[in-house]
């Protein structure tokens, strides 16, 4: 009976897939590990992330830092090592996660703070909006379209990079620096 390679494969241990693909940079050996494992990690994300395309994505992300990992660690038992690097992997994008989503909402508590007096009524509201719309004219214009699409449009940062071709700190700097500005501007009509 003839085997083909690929049956070659499916029957490794993972040690022997892991020593192959050290020796041999040859990705099919990961890839009989993804098969195996892939499941496994797919659970695992869905309850970090309880989104299961979020998860998928995820899980994406792990199997490719599995290339360069694999190279550099020594590992005995892949399983239970795996499950280490997939919750250390999903902490950490749950924590970048969370870092924005705080850096946002400062943000918008800044500008409402700046823009809506807690005393104003109804009528001062319609004179701060004008006052703003008068503002926002007096910003450069990259500020003001950042500013626009990340209040207005309630934008995340990655989509005004994706819409403006800004970087990610330009982004960040002109929104920061736009308040700043609409603040000084909004005291002067004071």
């Amino acid at each position: 009976m003839r085997y083909s390679p690929n049956d070659i494969i499916r029957h490794m241990s993972d040690k022997e897939l892991i020593d192959q693909y050290k020796s041999s940079q040859n990705k099919v050996f990961v890839g009989e590990l993804y098969k195996r494992y892939s499941h496994l990690v797919l659970g695992m994300c869905i309850s970090y992330f309880k989104d299961r395309d979020a998860a998928k994505d995820v899980v994406i992300q792990i199997f490719e830092k599995l290339f360069d990992e694999l190279r550099k660690r020594e590992v005995e038992c892949f399983k239970a090592w795996l499950t280490f690097v997939v919750r250390n992997h999903c902490i950490s994008e749950l924590r970048k996660i969370q870092t924005q989503r705080s850096r946002e909402a400062d943000y918008e508590k800044d500008l409402e703070a700046v823009l809506i007096p807690e005393e104003c009524s109804e009528k001062n509201s319609e004179e701060q909006i004008a006052k703003l719309e008068v503002a926002l004219k007096g910003l450069n214009p990259f500020q003001k379209k950042c500013i626009e699409l990340f209040y207005y449009k309630n934008m995340s940062y990655a989509q005004i990079v994706e819409i403006t071709g800004y970087s990610v700190n330009e982004v960040k700097s002109y929104i920061q620096n736009g308040k700043r500005n609409l603040k000084l501007i909004l005291t002067e009509f004071k």
